[in-house]
This record gives C-alpha cells, structure tokens and sequence, in this order.
C-alpha cells in the first residue's frame, strides 16, 4: 500500500559512463520538471525478469528545469534493478515520480562534514556545490570524505575537486576513521552519510558515544548488499496461509506482495521502518540490511525489514494487514 504520488513517463535523453561500474542517466520527462533541493531522489519503475519494480535514485546535480540526472551502480549479483537499468538504452521510456526528499540539507550549521561511500557519493553532488558557495560568504566550514574500494569508482570527482578543492579527500580501501573525523568537527557542526549499510552503522555507534546530538546526524542509505549472498529462502505468515518461497532475486517484501498481503511501505531502503514485520520463529539467519532497527533489534531478530532485508533458511511472519470480511 504505497502512498500516492504523481508519475509521468520519462524518456532517456543520454547515458554517460563515469566509471567501470557507474553510468549516468539523463531522462527528460513530459513538461517541465519541479525544482528539486539537495538530497532529493527520484523513484523509477522499471522491468525487472517482466516484473514491474521500483527503485530509488538519487538525483545528480543542479536542476536545469528539464531532465533528471541519476547515477545507476551495475551490480552483478544483485536483484537485478541496476542492470535492467544498464539495458536500457537512450529513447527508450519508463515511469518516473515526482522528486522527494528524505535527505533534506539543513543550511543553519556552523560547520559540515559530508562522509560518501562508493554510490552514495550521488547526493552529494549538490550538496557540495550548494555548501561550497554558502560557506565561502559566510565563513562557514565544510568538508567532503569520499571512500571507495578503488580508485577507478571514484565518479564525479573532477567536479567535486573543482567545487571543494583541498576540502575534498579521498580514501581508497581503507575505512573512514569516524571517531577522529567526528572529534575534529566543529561543535554544533553536522554529519551527512551516505553509503552501505556497514557505514552508516560505524557513524551511527561513533556519533551516539561522542554525545553529540543525534538530531545533527543524517544519513541515507543505497541499499546495502548484506552479509549474506542473496539466495532463495523459505516464508511462511500463519495468520494468511502463506508458505512461499522467496527468490534471490526478489525481495521479501514484493514476494509477500504478491502472494496477496498487503503492506504498508514507503522509501524502499530499509531506512523509514514501515514495512517492519514481526519474527514468530526462525530457522537460519536473517541478514539485516536496514538502518532503521538498532543493533541490538537485530541481534534479538525479533522484526526484520521486509523491504531490504532477507534470510538464510526459513522465517515465520506475522502481519498486521487484515483482509476485507
């Protein structure tokens, strides 16, 4: 039971490559396009093995007031959305919503400090470029830490460099010291993260134990690829009848969509927690992808996200939805 938003079809305009496994898409949808603000996303509806799916795409850079640019990370043993993307090529159409933002940039700090991984480095594309030219006419401070596992993901970085000059560092196969980076940030200064679970997870433990306000922590996640390699796994919800069996290559929460439960969710990342169901028995390991349980939520394996999350084995679920009578 999504939320209803406006969608148009979009038509992509070009493709542009910016490394090994990143390519920029430029679409052009119907009528002009609403400004968007930093830190806002576009959601993209595309075939996936003939199922409609839909994905969420951060958008790149300024608004020109006519096409949207995103930026798709191929991988290859994923669910399959990023390389339906990769198939498709300039002419061809999809479905396109409305810009939204859950990422929203607060331009009232004294101080920021913008911490990329890999892919997530896309919403900070107009972060920089809006906090570079604030900061430099009222003296504010910001800083821009971009890891990637390789120096050739390094997408966007001849723009960035220009945007933030010696304020940009890159870190390539080595994890991002949160603590030290936190203690050296101005007090009352903020945190943005985007990047892999396993990220966010290190902010989040180095911010709550330096006391700061956790108001002044934000953070978006791409999705993370989890612990586990995606596989097939068992789930059966009593309350419904339903014993299936969810692919790997489809989430827990499409597969119990289509089995005929409804339910409630909203950004598709594992970060808002509606579609939170509870565990009544478990036989394997579900491998947490979300941010949005706690660590200790997830070691008690008592609620798993339906949307990211998955399973090694086999999982019972309760769910709140309730047919008509």
């Amino acid at each position: 039971m999504k939320s209803h938003q406006a969608w148009t079809e979009a038509v992509i305009e070009s493709l542009r490559d910016l490394t090994p496994t990143v390519r920029e898409i430029c679409l052009r949808p119907a009528g002009r396009v609403p400004q968007h603000a930093p830190g806002s996303h576009l959601q993209i509806e595309v075939l996936v093995h003939g199922r409609a799916q839909i994905r969420s795409y951060s958008l790149v850079g300024e608004p020109d007031g006519q096409t949207y640019r995103i930026a798709v990370k191929r991988l290859d043993d994923g669910r399959g959305g990023s390389l339906a993307m990769w198939q498709l090529a300039v002419g061809d159409s999809l479905p396109v919503s409305q810009p939204q933002n859950h990422f929203p940039l607060d331009l009232n700090a004294p101080a920021y400090l913008l911490v990329a991984g890999g892919i997530g480095i896309t919403p900070f594309v107009l972060m920089a470029q809006t906090l570079a030219a604030r900061c430099a006419s009222d003296g504010k401070s910001v800083r821009m830490l971009y890891g990637v596992r390789s120096a050739d993901e390094l997408a966007f970085l001849p723009q960035l460099q220009a945007q933030l000059g010696a304020c940009l560092e890159t870190s390539v196969g080595q994890p991002i010291d949160f603590v030290a980076e936190i203690a050296a940030l101005t007090l009352g200064g903020q945190l943005y993260v985007c990047g892999p679970a396993p990220m966010l997870d290190a902010a989040r433990r180095a911010w709550l134990a330096s006391g700061r306000p956790e108001a002044d922590l934000c953070y978006e996640t791409f999705g993370s690829s989890g612990a586990c390699a995606a596989q097939a796994f068992r789930v059966q919800i009593p309350r419904h009848g339903i014993d299936i069996m969810v692919p790997a290559d489809c989430s827990l929460l499409d597969a119990i969509e289509q089995a005929g439960v409804e339910q409630v969710f909203d950004c598709k990342r594992g970060e808002c927690g509606l579609c939170v169901l509870d565990v009544l028995a478990l036989d394997g390991k579900i491998d947490h992808r979300d941010v949005f349980l706690s660590a200790h939520e997830k070691q008690e394996n008592r609620r798993v996200c339906a949307c990211v999350s998955r399973v090694v084995g086999s999982v019972t679920l309760d769910s709140a939805w309730r047919p008509d009578p």
